[in-house]
């Protein structure tokens, strides 16, 4: 076993052990590869010249002339109000100068001949052409006698009337009308009905009006207008194409009030 030993041992002889790098031992590696990297640069580098670039498209300043049209593109009211360079500058700023014309008369006064003959002769012909009646002096005329004028007024109608205004008087049917002749002490004023009429002629509104005049609406009768209501609703009219609205006047006939004298009981 011990000669075993021996052989291995001769065979792989003792190695020696790993030294690390120094601090100097990397610097003196880098600085050679940098000197040996400068050297083909110099070595197989070429040296030439930079040519320089032409400039071009270079903006340049200048100060503008009163003249150009440049600055004028700058004006805000080139397009909204007259200007000088417009197309309607030849027309509207540059007027021709108009003189005024003189009122001086200069003239000499040219006197239109006078015909002394011909004097007075167009009044002579008006005279002759006009004759005016002539007109008596009086200085003391007769006075003029005047009558006033008494209105004649219709008499009233004995008996009770009806009258139908507009349309509907064309178009009434004959029939027996009984008026009322009512026993009242005083005047009756007319009663005024207002009537629509169908197509067919038969009246389907009647209304009262009322007066205008105030006098004569203190004097209405209420058992008359009824009476003239009932008349007016009874009456037939021939038929036609459309309603129409008319108006019937009753004038009333009032007759005196008989007293009732009571029987006397016999003794």
């Amino acid at each position: 076993m011990n000669d075993a030993v021996a052989n291995s041992s001769a065979l792989h002889p003792d190695r020696p052990p790993h030294e690390n790098w120094s601090r100097a031992r990397w610097f003196a590696v880098i600085l050679l590869a940098f000197a040996a990297h400068v050297g083909f640069i110099l070595t197989f580098g070429e040296n030439k010249r930079v040519a320089q670039r032409v400039v071009t498209d270079v903006p340049a300043l200048r100060l503008a002339n009163a003249a150009d049209e440049l600055p004028a593109l700058a004006d805000p009211t080139l397009f909204a109000l007259p200007h000088q360079q417009d197309f309607a500058a030849a027309g509207c700023l540059n007027m021709p100068e108009v003189k005024p014309p003189s009122f001086r008369w200069t003239e000499p006064p040219r006197w239109l001949p006078l015909a002394a003959d011909g004097l007075g002769a167009a009044f002579g012909e008006f005279v002759q052409t006009n004759l005016f009646a002539g007109q008596p002096l009086d200085f003391k005329p007769a006075a003029e006698l005047s009558t006033p004028a008494l209105p004649v007024e219709p008499a009233p109608a004995q008996n009770s009337a009806m009258q139908v205004k507009g349309k509907l008087a064309q178009r009434l049917v004959p029939s027996e009308i009984s008026l009322t002749n009512w026993p009242y002490a005083d005047v009756i004023a007319p009663s005024k009905v207002q009537v629509l009429v169908d197509t067919a002629g038969d009246v389907v509104s009647a209304v009262v009006l009322p007066s205008e005049n105030v006098l004569a609406a203190a004097d209405h009768y209420d058992a008359a207008d009824q009476r003239a209501l009932e008349i007016a609703r009874a009456l037939r009219f021939a038929p036609a194409s459309q309603p129409v609205i008319g108006k019937i006047i009753f004038d009333w006939h009032t007759v005196p009030i008989v007293p009732v004298v009571p029987p006397t009981a016999s003794p």
